[in-house]
């Protein structure tokens, strides 16, 4: 039986287009073997960029299974827990503001007078 290999074969159409991208970045004076070595460069990023794709679309779709799994599936040991919220008036601000405004028109009427 024939073990799988871990590294991806490389397709035509990366390697075409690895290499129509390095040509298209040529420089005067460059040799064919560093135009080689940048389209070489070039088709491997693309092939890394394909793998994360690749991860990242599994992942999600590993994730849509579990959330299905899970909407599908009573959730038996679900415990629900009410927070109750009090709101407290606050004494003290308001106490604050009602008294500063009276010395304020305290203020005002013995400044008249």
């Amino acid at each position: 039986m024939a073990r799988p290999t871990k590294s991806h074969p490389q397709s035509d159409t990366t390697h075409d287009e690895a290499m129509r991208i390095a040509r298209g970045t040529q420089r005067p004076g460059q040799t064919r073997e560093q135009t080689r070595l940048i389209a070489k460069g070039i088709q491997n990023g693309i092939q890394q960029y394909k793998k994360r794709q690749s991860a990242k679309a599994r992942e999600l779709d590993r994730n849509r299974k579990k959330v299905k799994q899970q909407i599908k599936s009573p959730v038996t040991r679900e415990t629900v827990v009410e927070e109750k919220l009090v709101y407290r008036r606050p004494w003290l601000p308001w106490t604050l503001l009602v008294l500063s405004w009276l010395l304020f028109a305290a203020f005002c009427l013995l400044k008249e007078a």
